[in-house]
């Protein structure tokens, strides 16, 4: 079993939902609290043991690869103002032994093509693709416990949840067959469709576990919905060639691609803080006043 090493970050989107805020900085660097969406996104990789951080990033994502970048500047002043709390968290964004590679999308043509870009940074093995926009709190990272269903089963796998039906056409939505040992093979998969055509109402959220035999799929794949390569339309034409399995993780996701789930990923990320919790809920407690 080949390990898992390379975690594809597909973070050249515009993020139009949040305009103006994210005219001139990207919507992976939008605060949850006191971390932008793309540090948990990285944490999460980082706690299924991928050493290899790929973004496929696009125009004005510099603040990005600055994020992740050593400022030296500022270690050295947090260092002599004595603010060692600040300097660890900082120092400790990107553990020692892990590579940060940057990839440019030069043409925005979709989910698809983006992971297609990383295919020389990843090589021949199997990966991880993270959306930032879905951020999952549970007790085990997400990608750790697909990590362990890929152990156990060797195919690609796709973290799934069940969304209400009128929303399928948000989503990737997956027909499964009989479940057996824990395991859900995937039969069928269509991108957005309407809700009289959904094969199902479980819905890919941003998590995939894929092998490379996804690339030569994804490299002749046409366009298709928006007028863009969907990784959901390779994913249909992989089943052709391999087991593909849904994986409902444990947790709770937030969708925030969406001005309210990120609210909502906010407040209640704020409520879990370990040092800001207690005075934030009974503010909001006083609201109620």
């Amino acid at each position: 079993m080949t390990k898992i090493r390379a975690a594809v970050f597909p973070v050249a989107g515009r993020g139009t939902r949040f305009l103006p805020a994210t005219k001139a900085s990207p919507k992976e660097m939008l605060p949850i609290v006191d971390k932008p969406l793309i540090q948990y996104a990285v944490e999460e990789a980082l706690e299924a043991g991928a050493t290899k951080l790929v973004f496929v990033t696009g125009a004005s994502k510099r603040s990005i690869e600055d994020h992740f970048d050593v400022d030296v500047e500022l270690e050295r002043a947090l260092e002599s103002g004595g603010k060692t709390d600040l300097l660890g968290l900082v120092k400790g964004i990107v553990p020692a032994g892990v590579d940060c590679i940057y990839i440019r999308q030069g043409v925005p043509l979709g989910l698809g093509h983006a992971v297609l870009c990383a295919r020389g940074a990843v090589g021949a093995e199997p990966f991880f693709v993270h959306l930032a926009d879905d951020l999952i709190y549970s007790q085990t990272a997400c990608l750790e416990q697909m990590r362990a269903h890929y152990e156990r089963h060797g195919c690609s796998v796709l973290g799934v949840e069940p969304v209400p039906h009128s929303q399928t056409g948000s989503y990737g939505i997956v027909a499964v067959g009989e479940s057996r040992e824990g395991a859900s093979p995937v039969s069928r998969i269509v991108e957005k469709p309407a809700p009289e055509d959904a094969p199902s109402d479980l819905a890919v959220v941003g998590r995939y576990i894929l092998t490379p035999a996804i690339f030569d799929k994804l490299a002749s794949t046409e366009r298709g919905a928006g007028d863009e390569i969907q990784l959901t339309d390779a994913i249909a034409r992989l089943l052709d060639d391999e087991t593909v399995h849904a994986f409902q993780f444990l947790g709770k996701r937030y969708d925030c691609g969406s001005k309210l789930g990120y609210l909502r990923a906010t407040v209640e990320y704020g409520l879990r803080h370990p040092e800001l919790g207690a005075g934030f809920r009974d503010y909001l407690a006083s609201l109620r006043d």
